[in-house]
């Protein structure tokens, strides 16, 4: 049996969102669960699909001793503040010297955090944790799919394992990977090389689902380098991680990459390059057709007509789940302009004409304005006469594959609709992704039977949407994740990477 000390600290960073990533968003609960130190994490953290609930399940029936640090975790917005940043990796590395020594450390990270004093936010976190703990012990980290995987995170790590589905219903299992692969250091106590590859190009996160192509077919190819496919197992290959990157991060080393671990180095390094060639070769399979939001309302109302199942618009661009905002009203306007009939469109975040609807009940017309509440872009809020239709707690549990088992505390919520339009909205009072159909029935609405859905979400909402959906059509509307690179103004992205699959260069 090892000491084992466990923690994490989540966040992806949008550096081009207007919101921070305060002190107090990580410490409060949404759908993840809040703040957790010491004892309280282990069952606070238990039932969740976070990687962090995997790892710890996987290394108790392994029969370690699990030595709880804290873990947290806030919603994508930009820079995490110094004050956020530095009581948490304090808490961490406080935690660390005062209940050491450990024979291995495992953290539950993102890989895409950006802090206002340091760019690798995870990086600088494994450096803290190796000053305390040494090199000779193993260091394990979880990581997620939309990594910004650095030099520096491959360096101060043992070994790091990734999300391999986007939509991501893999969260705990990758924890439990990570556990078993802790473990198996811990008895082997052989020594890792590591195999890392940086790309020369972006990649949309809207381009990046592996429920198709081309991302597909590389994390096919992936598991089958790892499971042995050509005699990779008896060539020693360990593990091996893709990370595609998180394109709105304004960091020198932003960007796709990968890393093998293997005890032996030249099928090691083969094994990294015939995985770096998969993904180079598909570069130009990134792609997709973007509606703006005219288009889409005027496709989805002729779609709806003859469908038997829901027109699903992805509102990609106000996706909360990668700093939007969630309140932008450019789809909200276009189905409205076109008088979309029986259209909803959610999680429409606004505090304020939550909380409204909440106090007038339903049956009430509300002659206000819902939406842009932080007015991104200049917006403004759509005004119309809004019906409330059904009032929530924002209190319920989300049952997809994504949200599954998500306890979910997001205040006050509503259903309205436009008395002209006959286009709803669901409002709500916290930042979360329209990815579970449990966000939607809570207020009276079941998604199945809707005809158009507009879902402020990017790829997540795959997961719970898609089997119900005729089409999907993803828009291009105002909001702070915008999809194309491109039109991004970075300033501290390296020099030659190409800002989009066979696009432009950085100069």
């Amino acid at each position: 049996m090892a000491r084992i000390a466990v923690g994490g600290f989540q966040h992806e960073t949008n550096t081009f969102s207007p919101q921070l990533a305060t002190w107090e968003e990580f410490e409060r609960a949404d759908a993840w669960p809040p703040f957790l130190r010491g004892a309280a994490m282990v069952p606070g953290v238990e039932g969740f699909n976070i990687p962090i609930a995997g790892a710890i399940k996987t290394l108790m029936a392994l029969g370690h001793e699990v030595v709880p640090l804290c873990w947290c975790a806030a919603p994508p917005s930009s820079y995490v503040t110094r004050d956020a940043y530095e009581k948490v990796a304090g808490w961490m590395i406080e935690d660390l010297r005062a209940l050491g020594p450990f024979d291995a450390v495992y953290l539950d990270l993102h890989g895409a955090m950006v802090a206002e004093h340091h760019q690798d936010g995870e990086g600088e976190l494994m450096r803290r944790v190796r000053a305390v703990v040494g090199d000779a012990i193993p260091l394990v980290a979880s990581l997620d799919y939309h990594t910004n995987m650095t030099p520096e995170m491959v360096h101060h790590a043992t070994a790091m394992i990734g999300y391999r589905t986007y939509p991501h219903v893999d969260m705990a299992d990758t924890g439990s990977r990570a556990a078993e692969l802790l473990d198996r250091l811990l008895k082997d106590k052989r020594p890792l090389h590591k195999a890392y590859r940086q790309f020369d190009f972006l990649i949309p996160l809207v381009w990046q689902c592996t429920l198709q192509e081309p991302a597909r077919s590389i994390f096919a190819l992936l598991d089958d380098i790892e499971r042995g496919a050509g005699g990779a197992h008896n060539q020693g290959i360990v593990s091996l991680t893709h990370t595609p990157g998180f394109p709105p991060a304004d960091i020198a080393q932003c960007g796709p990459a990968l890393v093998v671990y293997g005890h032996d180095k030249a099928a090691t390094e083969a094994a990294a390059d015939r995985l770096a060639d998969a993904v180079r070769s598909r570069e130009a399979a990134f792609a997709g057709r973007l509606y703006t939001p005219d288009e889409a309302a005027v496709e989805a109302i002729r779609l709806a007509r003859t469908a038997s199942r829901p027109i699903v618009l992805a509102d990609v661009q106000d996706n909360p789940g990668a700093g939007g905002t969630s309140d932008t009203v450019g789809l909200l306007r276009a189905l409205v302009a076109h008088r979309a009939q029986g259209a909803v469109i959610g999680m429409m975040v606004d505090p304020a004409a939550a909380q409204a609807a909440a106090e007038a009940g339903e049956g009430a017309v509300l002659r206000r304005g819902i939406g842009a509440a932080v007015g991104y872009a200049g917006e403004t809020p759509v005004e119309a006469r809004w019906r409330v239709v059904k009032v929530g707690s924002g209190v319920f549990t989300g049952t997809g594959p994504f949200y599954g088992g998500a306890r979910f505390q997001i205040g006050p919520m509503a259903l309205v609709t436009d008395e002209d339009s006959g286009v709803s909205v669901v409002l709500a009072s916290k930042r979360i992704q329209a990815a579970d159909q449990e966000m939607f029935r809570h207020v009276g609405v079941e998604p199945g039977r809707t005809p158009i859905l507009g879902l402020k979400s990017t790829v997540h909402f795959r997961a719970d949407f898609q089997p119900i959906a005729e089409t999907i059509l993803v828009v291009q509307s105002p909001g702070a994740h915008v999809t194309d690179p491109v039109e991004l103004p970075y300033a501290h992205l390296r020099q030659g990477i190409r800002l989009r699959p066979l696009g432009p260069v950085r100069a």
